[in-house]
């Protein structure tokens, strides 16, 4: 597999991991996002686009441009989760102090909904929360992807 290969790859793997790991989370293990962990999903979002779309393009030309906006998104990912981690560890304070899962719903459901802070870490391991993680994974999985994309990784085993 050559790095360019491996970087459309990993381009689409990195961020479906992150985003399936909040999204696995948030509904199997309740830990409900705040409104900055939305940010942190929506480049995630955007980079699997771009991957899938790299992905079905091969090898032709357009595809690495694709595949670089992906890589970006995934960096912006981790700049939001670096940021978020901060305002959890008390370095900065956030824009936003908390925020609601309840959406669009009924007066009832919102009432209902509980209220998540930005600015408190619902689950750590090791000290490192669930933004700590993105940013981590995002940041180190973006530069990846980059790096390989500039044919820096030659070819890959």
């Amino acid at each position: 597999m050559t790095a360019s290969s491996l970087a459309r790859v990993l381009a689409l793997l990195i961020p479906a991991a992150l985003l399936g790991g909040a999204l696995v989370s948030q509904h199997g293990f309740g830990l409900f996002p705040c409104e900055m962990c939305y940010w942190q999903r929506w480049p995630h979002e955007a980079a699997i686009g771009f991957s899938i779309v790299a992905l079905l393009l091969g090898r032709r030309a357009a595809a690495a441009p694709l595949v670089a906006l992906a890589a970006i998104a995934i960096l912006i990912s981790g700049g939001i989760g670096a940021f978020h981690a901060g305002v959890e560890y008390g370095w900065w304070e956030g824009f936003t102090t908390c925020s609601s899962t309840a959406g669009s719903a009924t007066l009832e459901s919102i009432m209902n909904a509980p209220l998540i802070r930005c600015d408190q870490a619902q689950w750590t391991l090791a000290g490192i929360s669930l933004a700590g993680f993105n940013a981590i994974f995002s940041i180190g999985g973006g530069l990846l992807v980059l790096w390989l994309l500039a044919g820096r990784g030659r070819k890959a085993a």
